[in-house]
């Protein structure tokens, strides 16, 4: 049994090449993509010797199968770094999460919202929860109007995506953002970028003032001397 399970492990997922196909026949595909036709293998893998590349089955389960000609190992290098850089660029949806209690005073509900605010603007969605105790679970209604005021009060940035709804001793609401991820992650780039060019070009600004200031002493300090030199040693005693 443990046989069996380590033989259908080690099944390769990569396609077929060269001598490692065994059927009579394939429909070939040349190297720039036209198409050559239906040929014995043994006259495909020749074609693929003399131009110096790989014989790859690229359609196995295709009736002959379809084969190309190709450098294999350069696309598989390439094929990786496609997989990379998507990877790198893959936006993962993220779900933040606030939770408040239903009599929350000002201070700390212009707090909460501050956050609620910052991760609508990341392009993130937005869990709400009102935490009820005690009494409070007798008022509802109490975690219904702060969910209605909170979702108005962050309107332009997003949207109720799940409405307020009794979850046992609490109220969840989801607020969704108007930009999607993506979108959100490229204005950021864009706002931390412009911002470090005008620090930038607020520094430059501040070295050249600096670097004036100091000419202007030096020219000042050389005129100084050159007075004290050229003053009559007589008319001084």
């Amino acid at each position: 049994m443990l046989s069996t399970v380590f033989q259908e492990d080690s099944i390769s997922v990569e396609p077929r090449i060269n001598d490692r196909i065994r059927v009579p026949e394939v429909r070939l595909v040349g190297a720039e993509g036209e198409q050559i036709g239906i040929v014995a293998i043994g006259e495909a893998l020749r074609l693929a010797q003399e131009a110096d590349l790989d014989l790859v089955e690229v359609a196995p389960d295709a009736r002959p199968p379809v084969c190309k000609l190709m450098d294999y190992g350069k696309f598989k290098y390439e094929s990786a770094q496609k997989a990379r850089e998507a990877r790198r660029n893959q936006v993962l949806t993220v779900i933040k999460e606030m939770k408040l209690r239903p009599k929350i005073d000002a201070h700390d509900y212009e707090t909460k919202k501050g956050h609620v605010v910052r991760f609508l603007k990341a392009g993130d969605k937005v869990k709400v929860t009102i935490m009820f105790r005690g009494r409070e679970q007798s008022r509802p209604e109490l975690g219904f109007r702060l969910l209605q005021r909170l979702s108005a009060d962050v309107a332009e940035l997003g949207f109720v995506e799940s409405a307020p709804k009794q979850d046992g001793r609490n109220m969840i609401m989801v607020l969704g953002p108007h930009k999607k991820k993506a979108e959100a992650k490229v204005e950021m780039q864009a706002a931390k970028a412009e911002r470090a060019a005008a620090r930038a070009a607020d520094e430059a600004e501040e070295r050249a003032e600096r670097t004036a200031h100091n000419a202007g002493h030096a020219v000042a300090q050389k005129k100084e001397r050159g007075r004290s030199e050229n003053l009559d040693p007589e008319i001084e005693a």
